[in-house]
């Protein structure tokens, strides 16, 4: 025997009735937190300051990498 049960409810009714709790303040705390410190960030997502950090760090890396090879190469 197979049995079909369909309910029609909104996601807030079926919540209530599960008893789950009511996130969407809390959510949307959260998302107004994250365009506030988006907000206070933007200038690092400038082109210009992405290059300026990804450059340097990639000539620290790079010399890193160096003295790490040379380090490993027996003198002779």
């Amino acid at each position: 025997m197979k049995v079909t049960v369909e309910v029609d409810c909104t996601p807030a009714e079926a919540r209530a009735f599960l008893g789950l709790p009511d996130v969407a303040p809390l959510n949307d705390h959260l998302v107004a937190e994250m365009q506030r410190r988006m907000d206070e960030n933007i200038t690092a997502m400038q082109p210009e300051e992405l290059m300026k950090t990804w450059t340097s760090f990639g000539l620290q890396a790079q010399d890193q990498f160096r003295k790490l090879m040379e380090a490993a190469v027996p003198k002779g």
